[in-house]
């Protein structure tokens, strides 16, 4: 294992500091995932281990990394595993900040007029689902992921790999009280729309709205009921009944497609 490092020796820092550390990083693993960090920002990146076979590819972020006094490793894939936690490193693994949910407030101030798509995750917590959906929302221009208050949902190594850069593509924005938040969207011009598995209108003939929020449910008991009530629309996608749904993630891509689609009518 060689290191490459420009720091010196430090004092170790205390049990309450090394907490906040961890709590304020995140970290990364799989190519695209670490190259979307470099795109995005760069800043954030505190450690970077690689594969010996790897330091081709990564050379303009190694030479950052040299340049920013950001500390890289050579590793074996052993090592690699160990720190990704997870056999699916792509020979990359990196530790970043985490980059802290907007509020609605800003984010709503900040957006542009038009069309415009958001997500609403209420209860989605499996971090290959969040990956997932987090691709399909960069692939497809979402503008952003909307957490509930309490929600504990956060992007995660795996989750961060299996958006393939999706994560650093599409921000998370932190709701407030859940009736402020409807309010505030609505006054923004967004309809909410909630994806139930059965009994909502068909997603493929409903004329949808320019400003939408689709409400993703919990992926076992779905979406919570309340909440349903207060959308404007309910919208299911229709199937052959072979099986009883779609997957949330694989959920996702269709009624992000079809979005997309029905504003280029």
């Amino acid at each position: 294992m060689s290191e490459h490092s420009p720091y010196g020796r430090a004092v170790p820092p205390s049990g309450d500091a090394t907490r906040q550390r961890r709590d304020a990083e995140l970290r990364i693993h799989g190519l695209n995932a670490v190259r979307a960090v470099f795109a995005h920002r760069p800043q954030a990146i505190r450690k970077l281990y690689l594969a010996e076979a790897r330091i081709p590819q990564l050379q303009p972020l190694l030479k950052w990394c040299v340049a920013n006094r950001v500390g890289y490793r050579v590793v074996d894939p052993a090592d690699l595993q160990k720190l990704a936690a997870s056999a699916h490193h792509e020979g990359v693994v990196a530790d970043v900040l985490r980059e802290e949910p907007q509020s609605l407030t800003v984010w709503l101030r900040e957006l542009p007029p038009g069309p415009c798509c958001a997500l609403w995750l209420d209860g989605v917590g499996n971090p290959h689902n969040l990956g997932a959906i987090l691709r399909s929302a960069a692939h497809f221009g979402i503008a952003a992921a909307l957490l509930p208050k309490h929600s504990p949902l956060t992007l995660s190594g795996a989750a961060a790999r299996v958006a393939e850069g999706g994560g650093e593509a599409v921000p998370f924005v932190r709701l407030g009280r859940e009736d402020n938040a409807i309010a505030q969207l609505r006054g923004a011009g967004f309809a909410l729309a909630a994806t139930v598995v059965r009994g909502g209108g068909d997603l493929f003939t409903t004329k949808l709205p320019q400003r939408l929020v689709y409400v993703l449910g919990a992926e076992g008991e779905g979406m919570d009921a309340e909440l349903a009530k207060a959308c404007d629309l309910r919208l299911s996608i229709p199937g052959s009944g072979a099986v009883e749904s779609l997957n949330v993630a694989a959920a996702t891509a269709v009624l992000l497609a079809e979005w997309v689609r029905a504003q280029r009518r």
